[in-house]
């Protein structure tokens, strides 16, 4: 058995948890719908749902087709054969607490960039015609809700009949094991990890692939791409770059290390990722927003900040770990506690908590830049509609959950220790706010 401990009362998480899960794959379609058909309007959707009821929601939710799913398909095998076949340095994950060590082999950059490469390829040679993804997309949308459910079922029969290490268990409630997950490290063999697979190659690469579509799309309606969608297309792959580059990194986050492979994560990464993270191109292709020169560069140099102070907070920290503290942080000696905690096998452990450089301003702060990124990449689609910024109001809401998830977790974990941390780190995310 593993605890069913959560951050929030029972009431509000067997709530949120039951509401995900069925509003969640209604709410892709017609995020979908509302960008594609109804001119970016949430009242027009609203308006033509409120006449026509559950009859409207099926008339608007499109059956999956074969070509979705021949697209998913070898778009899925493509990415689970270069995650499989390229080469890559080794890499060791933290200890789980079990004493767990997952190994993986670090060459997600590489995928990334065969994949964007052949993509274009693809489209520059004739072969295949990116625009035929977007006309087809509501199709692929619905065969991802159905598919990645699918999946969820198949991960939760796993994990009770065949896991894949000791880090795995059932809470007793089959709720919170589906939602939540069973196994923390699933792998198909000895070699297939398939979070790595969901969260990386499947879910980010997806958004960089539809976010190079949507540049396409508008390229082959209009003639031209405008500048409002080359600073989205821009700063989004710059960001996804700038993950692939950072990958084994994000083995080490509370995504891969901490939360299991269930609903939440592995059908977020699935379907969620491809459909909400990447809809403020999808709004762009029409609603071509001109921004003339000095705006959009203005936008793009902010974003690309942003994103870098996200990169740089990110490798403070593994360096940080790295070096067991031995660098330097911001040309000085870092500042650290020196963390004690127990494993679940009853071992006393060390951990060293960075209190100086960025991870001194707030526990959480790469947050911040992380969610101005995602800002800047939509504003391009200034202000006539409000759907576009769902993206980064959900990514505001999701960042402070987890770091309140996290935050409960640790003082868990190292107790006294993680008190003195608070006391000298006080802010969660916000320097001087929150």
């Amino acid at each position: 058995m593993v605890e069913s401990k959560t951050v929030h009362s029972a009431l509000i998480t067997y709530t949120s948890m039951i509401s995900l899960l069925s509003l969640c794959p209604p709410f892709v379609i017609l995020l979908w719908y509302t960008m594609v058909h109804a001119d970016g309007s949430v009242m027009q959707t609203f308006e033509y749902l409120k006449q026509n009821g559950l009859e409207g929601l099926k008339t608007i939710w499109p059956s999956p087709s074969l070509i979705a799913w021949k697209i998913i398909a070898v778009f899925g095998v493509f990415e689970a054969f270069l995650q499989l076949a390229l080469p890559g340095k080794r890499f060791e994950g933290p200890v789980s607490p079990t004493g767990h060590v997952p190994v993986y082999k670090a060459n997600g950059l590489q995928a990334y960039a065969v994949t964007l490469i052949t993509y274009l390829g693809l489209w520059w040679f004739g072969i295949f015609n990116p625009a035929i993804v977007y006309d087809h997309l509501g199709e692929i949308y619905s065969a991802l809700v159905t598919g990645s459910l699918v999946f969820c079922v198949f991960l939760y029969i796993k994990g009770h009949l065949a896991p894949s290490s000791s880090d795995s268990g059932s809470s007793g409630n089959v709720i919170i094991d589906f939602y939540w997950g069973m196994e923390l490290y699933p792998r198909i063999g000895k070699h297939f990890d398939i979070k790595v697979f969901t969260n990386c190659r499947f879910g980010m690469m997806s958004w960089a692939v539809l976010a190079l579509t949507y540049c396409i799309k508008q390229y082959e309606q209009n003639g031209r791409v405008a500048d409002s969608m080359l600073v989205n297309t821009a700063l989004m792959l710059v960001y996804i770059t700038k993950f692939f580059w950072w990958e084994s990194g994000y083995w080490c986050t509370m995504d891969i290390a901490h939360d299991r492979a269930g609903f939440y994560i592995c059908w977020g990464c699935l379907v969620w990722v491809p459909s909400i993270y990447t809809s403020p191109g999808m709004y762009l292709v029409n609603h071509p927003v001109n921004l003339g020169t000095q705006l959009a560069l203005s936008i793009l140099a902010a974003g690309l900040l942003c994103i870098y102070i996200n990169y740089d907070c990110d490798r403070q920290r593994q360096e940080f770990r790295r070096t067991n503290g031995k660098c330097k942080i911001w040309g000085k000696a870092p500042s650290k506690i020196v963390a004690s905690y127990k494993t679940t096998k009853g071992e006393t452990k060390t951990s060293l908590l960075l209190t100086s450089g960025w991870w001194g301003l707030a526990r959480h702060f790469h947050y911040v830049p992380e969610i101005s990124a995602a800002f800047f990449w939509t504003v391009p689609a200034l202000f006539s509609h409000f759907l576009p910024y769902f993206y980064v109001i959900f990514l505001t809401i999701l960042l402070f959950d987890r770091a309140k998830r996290d935050d409960d977790r640790c003082s868990s974990k190292y107790g006294k220790y993680w008190k003195m941390y608070c006391d000298k780190v006080p802010y969660r995310i916000v320097p001087g706010i929150y």
